[in-house]
């Protein structure tokens, strides 16, 4: 994870036999919902001490979402005048071998002006589709016996502030 103007840069990397995983195809980049119910990375960025957060999703097929949520899985439109390709948060891919990487900037001050000089708290999760389909769960921490990102203790990282 790396600083950038208004956001971060957070980086992915899948390693092992990717024979066995399904990664989704590349298309052209841009919004999709249900990333998640493939092989996608997920970011959930909350200000610290507020009981919302945003999630976002980036798909190894340039694909990506963003989500956010008043408190835990509920979610709330984004702001009437959020235009939602100011967010793209430029997904890129590079698979060699048995390692894939995935970056990806998030642009915290396009989506919610208070990121910016705030306490944030982070849950950096993926999930995995095996060839077979079954997925599974990855998270810096699960908290509960299920994995549940969206689980206040699941934002295992704090950054002291984001800044512009």
């Amino acid at each position: 994870m790396s600083p950038v103007p208004g956001g971060m840069l957070v980086t992915y990397v899948l390693e092992g036999d990717l024979d066995r995983v399904r990664v989704p195809e590349t298309k052209a980049p841009g919004f999709a919902d249900d990333l998640w119910r493939h092989t996608c990375c997920e970011a959930f960025v909350a200000v610290r001490g507020e009981p919302g957060y945003c999630e976002f999703n980036f798909s190894p097929s340039g694909e990506w979402a963003v989500y956010r949520f008043k408190r835990p899985r509920e979610r709330q439109d984004l702001d009437a005048g959020c235009d939602r390709e100011a967010l793209d948060p430029h997904v890129t891919v590079c698979r060699s071998g048995d390692r894939l990487e995935l970056d990806a900037v998030m642009r915290l001050d396009r989506l919610s002006p208070g990121c910016l000089g705030a306490h944030v708290r982070l849950g950096l999760s993926a999930v995995v589709e095996d060839r077979d389909g079954a997925l599974s769960y990855w998270a810096l921490r699960h908290p509960l016996d299920a994995p549940d990102f969206h689980h206040p203790e699941a934002f295992a990282l704090e950054l002291d502030e984001v800044r512009d």
